[in-house]
């Protein structure tokens, strides 16, 4: 599987009642971390003054080694369990991983710093009701610097743009959902900030709920031009991916046909000169118009056999989620899964 476990206990969560909840805190390791020893016993106490039942599961990517100190803590409890990948994935790998080796039934992500209070994920917990499915954290008041902030708004804008609802810190690695939603979302390459957006377009309930920022996180983050480019081409993948998974045509048709518009029109102002008399052969403009209409075909040509494709995978695919059943053959109302319907 590429990653080796530090330590994998076998025995299941016990279970105070029918009631009861068992949180599974993933903590992805990638590319800074504060020290998580105290990360742990942080989070660790305000979820031990709630009662709650947990574990930690530290998923430490190529370029990281688990700390001694936080080593021996996951020798001597079993509410800690340590995974280390055996190259660099990246942090949608790394929460995967801790998902899929988690054994609660309620996910919390953090990142390896501190980004709210520890008391704040105890609210984010009690948000997580019959009424929505995920709730994500909104750093607020915020304290960091007007940089930081510039940047954070000027994202979630962005977003907002592509999702039917506005988020106001769509970023934030602090997270509570369900276990089905977290093993629902199509989760791959770096689209791990858009988790509150991915789930809204499976159907799913998400809230934001503002948290206290911890100090921790007030300084001033400026990244290099290659880390914005990256960004952004993660957000038009997103927005391909939001509007156009099913209906592929119609993004490329729209552009294709923009490209064979201009080119057509380009191509009818040279032949209006060219039976005016004046010669076009040696003109740039024609080299224009014929790469104008070779690209728009090009594009119009690759929306249908993404059609094509959509076609063919639709008998094995639900681009549906059911939310409720009521008198459909079984015990009802109740939510679903990623079953067939």
């Amino acid at each position: 599987m590429g990653q080796g476990a530090l330590m994998e206990p076998t025995l299941q969560p016990s279970r105070a009642g029918a009631d009861a909840r068992f949180v599974s805190v993933v903590v992805p390791v990638v590319e800074r971390a504060d020290d998580l020893t105290e990360l742990y016993r942080s989070f660790s106490a305000a979820l031990d003054g709630q009662g709650e039942e947990y574990e930690f599961v530290f998923v430490f990517d190529g370029g990281f080694a688990p700390p001694a100190e936080l080593l021996a803590l996951s020798q001597q409890r079993e509410s800690v369990r340590l995974l280390r990948f055996a190259r660099t994935f990246g942090e949608t790998a790394a929460l995967r991983l801790g998902i899929e080796r988690s054994r609660g039934d309620v996910i919390l992500t953090l990142p390896a710093y501190f980004q709210v209070t520890p008391e704040g994920v105890i609210t984010l917990l009690a948000a997580l009701n019959d009424e929505n499915d995920l709730v994500v954290a909104n750093r607020w008041p915020r304290i960091d610097s007007w940089l930081n902030r510039v940047q954070s708004v000027a994202f979630n804008r962005m977003i907002a743009g592509v999702t039917d609802r506005p988020f106001h810190d769509i970023a934030c690695g602090v997270r509570v959902m369900r276990r089905s939603v977290a093993e629902g979302l199509p989760l791959y390459g770096d689209l791990h900030r858009f988790i509150p957006a991915l789930a809204l377009r499976e159907g799913y309930r998400v809230a934001e709920v503002a948290v206290p920022q911890h100090p921790g996180n007030a300084r001033t983050r400026l990244y290099g031009p290659g880390v914005y480019a990256r960004r952004l081409l993660d957000l038009a993948a997103f927005f391909f991916l939001a509007k156009f998974t099913e209906k592929p045509l119609r993004f490329f048709g729209l552009v294709g046909s923009g490209f064979f518009a201009a080119g057509a029109i380009t191509s009818l102002v040279l032949l209006v000169s060219r039976l005016q008399g004046q010669g076009i052969a040696n003109r740039p403009l024609l080299l224009l118009a014929v790469l104008l209409l070779a690209l728009g075909v090009q594009l119009l040509g690759l929306g249908l056999v993404g059609e094509i494709i959509v076609h063919l995978r639709a008998p094995h695919r639900r681009a549906y989620r059911v939310r409720e059943r009521t008198n459909s053959g079984g015990p009802g109302p109740h939510p679903t899964g990623s079953g067939p319907d």
